[in-house]
């Protein structure tokens, strides 16, 4: 049974920094494209940040400069490093492993509150 869980959200003041880890079970992450999406109230899904299996990094505009992703393929974690958080980062952010073509999982998702 593979599974995605996050770990790592809470509340936040503007400025601040939360980290977020995901570990994955079930699969072999290592072959996969580990991602983070966000879900704001009233709002689409969207893509935070991936990283593929060679380590090549992909981010929001709106997250570049602040968020940094990174992979331990030995431990089968993925983590999202948050830095300078401003209200608008308020969201559900769900862990994903994709294996393009084939299938991808999802995390149950973490929530992220940055008071203003």
């Amino acid at each position: 049974q593979v599974k995605l869980v996050e770990s790592g959200g809470g509340l936040v003041q503007a400025g601040g920094s939360l980290r977020l880890s995901c570990a994955a079970s079930g699969i072999l992450s290592r072959v996969y494209i580990m991602g983070w999406y966000r879900r704001a109230p009233g709002k689409q899904r969207e893509l935070v940040a991936s990283i593929n299996a060679i380590g090549g990094p992909v981010y929001a505009e709106s997250v570049k400069g602040r968020f940094t992703i990174s992979r331990d393929d030995a431990k089968n974690t993925v983590h999202l490093q948050m830095n300078t958080l401003k209200p608008e980062d308020t969201a559900v952010y769900y862990c994903n492993a994709a294996l393009m073509g084939v299938t991808e999982y999802w995390g149950q998702g973490a929530q992220v509150t940055v008071s203003s």
